[in-house]
């Protein structure tokens, strides 16, 4: 069952994860030359989407968060959006041009559902769409990052709030994330708990291309520098065949 974010955490999300790199990339993918429709699958706030609107003929917003899709939906250019409150089983109509998958989304899809997303993708691109997204590199085993750094404190709009993390490798390539935020005003600790799937390249490409994907790139930074195995992020992109 999914658990729904505190609210004033998505109220804090863009600003800990603003517009950047990662985001000019996937604008990039946009035909500026043509009207497409794109899916932004995982959309969170809906920071990214409402910029894609720019490049489209129809945009649409999916995520399983009803409190993501609300912030969403409030918005500056959210009516030029459809917002879908749901996953990738909650699309009946086809034909998108370009589908997008941000923020790592990839990740916070488990087997066997992850297997059935990129099959109700599939089912839903037009030809030659491009599916895109990224996931992090397991080899540089980030989590023991996480979890090793010191609590940090940080002034919000609802006072001082207090941050840390901690993580559990629960089988190879599960990583169990639990992400702490004690609001000091309030003396209120909010506890977040996530199942992170790390999937090398090899296995993604393999299940792309059974889910009809053929991978055409894997880069290792938002510049488009080759993925050699080193860098710490993949991004994919794939064609439907």
């Amino acid at each position: 069952m999914f658990t729904d974010y505190d609210s004033r955490m998505v109220t804090l999300y863009d600003g800990d994860n603003p517009d950047g790199p990662d985001h000019d990339y996937y604008r990039s993918l946009a035909s500026p030359h043509e009207k497409q429709r794109i899916l932004d699958l995982g959309c969170g706030t809906g920071i990214l989407t409402v910029t894609l609107a720019n490049h489209a003929q129809e945009v649409v917003g999916v995520d399983p968060s009803p409190a993501m899709i609300s912030y969403a939906r409030q918005r500056p250019g959210a009516n030029d959006v459809t917002w879908i409150e749901g996953d990738s089983s909650s699309l009946s109509e086809g034909s998108f041009d370009l589908m997008v998958m941000t923020g790592n989304v990839a990740q916070h899809i488990p087997d066997p559902y992850w297997d059935r997303t990129l099959k109700d993708l599939r089912k839903l691109a037009s030809e030659g769409c491009m599916l895109a997204f990224e996931s992090r590199n397991p080899s540089t085993r980030a989590w023991e990052k996480w979890a090793a750094e010191e609590p940090t404190t940080r002034d919000t709009m609802y006072g001082p709030l207090t941050e840390w993390s901690e993580t559990a490798e629960l089988d190879e390539g599960q990583v169990q994330l639990r992400s702490f935020s004690r609001f000091e005003s309030e003396n209120e600790l909010v506890e977040e708990s996530v199942l992170l799937t790390f999937r090398d390249a090899q296995l993604l490409t393999e299940q792309l291309a059974a889910a009809g994907f053929e991978t055409s790139a894997i880069w290792g930074d938002w510049d488009r520098t080759p993925f050699d195995g080193s860098q710490g992020v993949m991004i994919f992109e794939a064609r439907a065949v």
